[in-house]
């Protein structure tokens, strides 16, 4: 059955007065329109928490139906409909198995959103190029070594076409990371970034998320496909992606990678999440296992979800290690945490969010020899940060020195997907990409993909 209808709070909701300020809507006329193609992840409504300059406020969404489009729907209408700064968004939905072919034929808009299974995602990428669309895709882009092989071409696709391929790499604007960054480009705090071993890697970092969480105020109700590794992709290319885009634009930025000789994955490791039925239940609001995932069952009644893995490798000389683990819940307070260290032959800078730190990514600065000269050159050089961070400051601390953070750049994950938006906007309009960006995107898939081939159980 194919359907067309039109989502929109203001078709059936008086316009009120509100408390915040209301978002600004864009002309119809605007250049950029978006077009949601078959949503399934919570990312996908995410890019529509906010409006855009010279974006449309028309989005025409593409779907086969079911669960995964009407909560994306009510993500949406959510946002247009909260008290303050409220969207303004009309979703025009079309419905039914031929929905790729209908949004191709259609051509409603010129940027495609992609945020959900990512069985087909890698192919929906590279036709929605052949077609003339720009893509704005959520990651990761391919989740195995033969999809990366389409990625690549997606890009050749791209630059032949004058097009925008971009993955959504939120991290990047956490104010831990962009400070991590800033300060190990400073000699006199940091050093050089050493090269490391496979035993003490130069740089790690480290990711843990959980199953069950709160997105946008609620209970996230996970699809049941988000627990299958041949839909989502394993821990290893998934939210690796993330880790391995960060290790390169801290370590080498602004620096072009070539993945055939800059890389060398040295070692992988996966391992499995066990998740009980009822635990499944809680987070699908499904009552049974679906076949697709009796595969993975254990004793018919245990989960065992490989969404965990390390990997070990070489960039440009320096040696780096991710690991992503997946937790069910988080502690009473926590959420999704991360770890990062680099290692310097002046300091190392490290970003701990566990119980200690109030579960928020705090940087601390660990000096090798922490003498008054140090002390001095440190204090010289924060003055740099300050242009650019006004009230960053540094705390004493056991091992050195906390980085102070004003509260007003802690903008929180959910607020990062308008600022990554807004990159990818800037880019479509002024063609400004760096040159660096498409190759380290090739390099990051390839080390991900490169990992999958071989891993340790």
């Amino acid at each position: 059955m194919k359907n067309l209808f039109v989502v929109s709070s203001f078709l059936f909701l008086p316009i009120l007065p509100c408390r915040g300020q209301t978002a600004t809507v864009p002309k119809p006329s605007a250049p950029v329109r978006l077009i949601t193609l078959d949503p399934g992840h919570f990312h996908a409504a995410l890019v529509q928490k906010s409006m855009y300059k010279n974006v449309a406020p028309t989005v025409h969404v593409y779907a086969a139906g079911g669960t995964d489009l009407q909560q994306h729907l009510a993500r949406v209408t959510s946002y247009n409909t909260r008290a303050e700064s409220p969207t303004q968004w009309q979703q025009q939905v079309y419905t039914g198995p031929d929905f790729f072919a209908k949004m191709l034929a259609e051509k409603a808009g010129n940027v495609v959103v992609l945020a959900g299974n990512n069985q087909k995602k890698t192919e929906y990428i590279a036709q929605s190029l052949q077609a003339g669309f720009n893509v704005l895709a959520d990651k990761p882009m391919c989740i195995n070594s033969q999809e990366f092989k389409t990625l690549e071409g997606a890009f050749a696709t791209a630059k032949k076409n004058n097009l925008l391929l971009y993955d959504i790499m939120t991290e990047r604007f956490e104010i831990p990371t962009i400070l991590q960054r800033e300060l190990s480009r400073l000699p006199a705090v940091f050093g050089t970034l050493e090269k490391g071993t496979p035993q003490n890697p130069a740089v790690v970092k480290e990711s843990t998320h959980c199953f069950y969480k709160n997105v946008s105020g609620s209970v996230l109700t996970r699809p049941a496909w988000f627990m299958d590794v041949t839909q989502e992709g394993e821990g290893l290319v998934d939210v690796t992606t993330h880790l391995v885009d960060l290790v390169q634009w801290e370590c080498f930025p602004e620096r072009a990678l070539d993945y055939k000789k800059d890389i060398q994955v040295l070692s992988a490791k996966r391992w499995a999440t066990n998740m009980s039925l009822t635990q499944f239940r809680a987070i699908t609001k499904q009552n049974t296992f679906p076949d697709y995932l009796k595969k993975d069952l254990a004793n018919d009644s245990l989960l065992k979800v490989y969404s965990n893995g390390t990997i070990s490798y070489k960039l440009l000389g320096v040696h780096a290690q991710v690991s992503v683990t997946w937790a069910y819940k988080a502690p009473e307070g926590a959420g999704d945490t991360h770890y990062s260290l680099m290692r310097g032959s002046k300091a190392n800078l490290v970003v701990r969010q566990g119980a200690a730190q109030l579960y928020k990514p705090t940087l601390y600065i660990e000096p090798r020899t922490p003498d008054a000269a140090y002390t001095q050159a440190l204090q010289q050089e924060l003055k740099k940060i300050q242009v650019k961070y006004p009230g960053v400051a540094l705390k004493k601390v056991d091992k050195g020195w906390e980085v102070l953070v004003p509260e007003s750049y802690r903008e929180g994950h959910e607020a990062h997907f308008a600022r990554v938006t807004e990159q990818f906007l800037e880019y479509l309009e002024k063609r400004n990409m760096p040159p660096w960006e498409v190759p380290n995107m090739l390099a990051k898939y390839y080390t991900t993909t490169k990992a999958l081939e071989n891993p340790k159980q």
